[in-house]
């Protein structure tokens, strides 16, 4: 998939820098969030939002999981399932990578972006419970793109999943995790938004 919006180079660097940091810890977060970024860019375009929010939703999807540099190995690098103590230091990141870009003012609504791209559309997510429209339009994008690439990437503890049953997982949540229209709109182009994993 080609993703037709390019960074500003003004940021170009920038954003190449921070993603590096995390690839050089964690392989597998730098690829999956240049999937993530190619795949929102991609729906922004179907959904058609404007140039400036496409490339503040491009740049939140390369650095959504930044926060990820601030928990412990043991947990970011563990060849498994996390147990309950470990999931709780994961789920930090999010407020960590709002944290770490909030310090950038041209970059306070990508933060915002990254702060809630684990929050779900019936309010069951992670940091703050937000629900439905509270929740800002791009992290309702990075959610959907999120939840598809780490189903259809293998992991340590589990191979990739089939893109058919992603697409399931995807169309049953419409409404519960993610928002109708975005999902919606995910499935409608589901073979070109899929297309590197085949």
């Amino acid at each position: 998939m080609n993703c037709e919006c390019e960074l500003d180079y003004e940021y170009h660097e920038f954003v190449e820098c921070i993603t590096s940091a995390l690839d050089a810890r964690d392989p597998y977060t730098g690829d999956h969030s240049r999937r993530v970024s190619d795949m929102a860019c991609f729906l922004c375009g179907k959904l058609g939002i404007c140039s400036s929010e496409t490339q503040e939703i491009h740049i939140a999807g390369h650095l959504h999981d930044i926060g990820k540099i601030g928990v412990p190995d043991r947990v970011l690098l563990k060849p498994g399932r996390l147990d309950d103590e470990e999931w709780s230091l994961m789920k930090k990141h999010p407020e960590t990578g709002a944290d770490i870009l909030s310090k950038f003012k041209q970059f306070a609504r990508i933060a915002a972006i990254i702060l809630h791209h684990h929050e779900r559309w019936d309010g069951k997510g992670y940091p703050f419970g937000a629900r439905g429209e509270e929740i800002p339009f791009g992290a309702r994008i990075i959610a959907v793109c999120d939840s598809i690439d780490a189903m259809a990437s293998a992991r340590s503890y589990r191979s990739a999943l089939p893109l058919d049953v992603c697409r399931g997982e995807i169309e049953k949540n419409i409404g519960i995790m993610y928002d109708p229209e975005i999902a919606e709109t995910a499935l409608q182009n589901w073979k070109e938004l899929t297309k590197e994993y085949i």
